[in-house]
């Protein structure tokens, strides 16, 4: 046969571009999930809800952790990275990301900003009502609260 194909037998599937491909997808998704796996702090046991829904991944949000410390007795509450022992603390930071995220949202997507509290299951309610307290100081309207469905 002319061409230089060699065709007379079956074609050689060519594993080295396939991996090239693969690896590069992996790059790319693991780069756009660090962001939110920062968010979440993972010392938190999260209260569980059998009925709870998948979260809505299309909005922009602040993830407000709010850890408790059996031995202490006292509740902190983590924003970014930093720990704080006040709730009022975290108002300027919350507006400040309100006022980011509301920038990056995207055309089509759901334009609310929204807040979600991450409370250990060991907290007293009122640590996660001071959270929320701060997002309706800083003007978040929606909040959203995590839970695992299963242990």
């Amino acid at each position: 046969m002319a061409g230089g194909g060699g065709g007379d037998g079956e074609p050689e599937f060519q594993v080295a571009p396939m991996i090239d491909v693969l690896l590069t997808i992996l790059i790319f998704f693991m780069t756009i999930t660090s962001a939110q796996v920062l968010k979440v702090d993972k010392t938190i046991k999260l209260p569980r809800a059998p009925d709870a829904q998948k979260k809505d991944n299309q909005r922009a949000e602040a993830v407000i952790n709010v850890r408790w410390h059996a031995e202490t007795k006292k509740g902190e509450f983590v924003f970014n990275d930093k720990t704080y022992t006040k709730a009022e603390d975290l108002v300027p930071l919350l507006k400040n990301a309100k006022a980011t995220g509301e920038k990056k949202i995207v055309q089509g997507a759901n334009p609310v900003f929204r807040a979600v509290i991450r409370g250990d299951r060991d907290v007293p309610a009122v640590y996660v009502s001071q959270a929320m307290d701060s997002c309706g100081n800083a003007g978040i309207s929606d909040i959203s609260f995590s839970a695992v469905n299963k242990e």
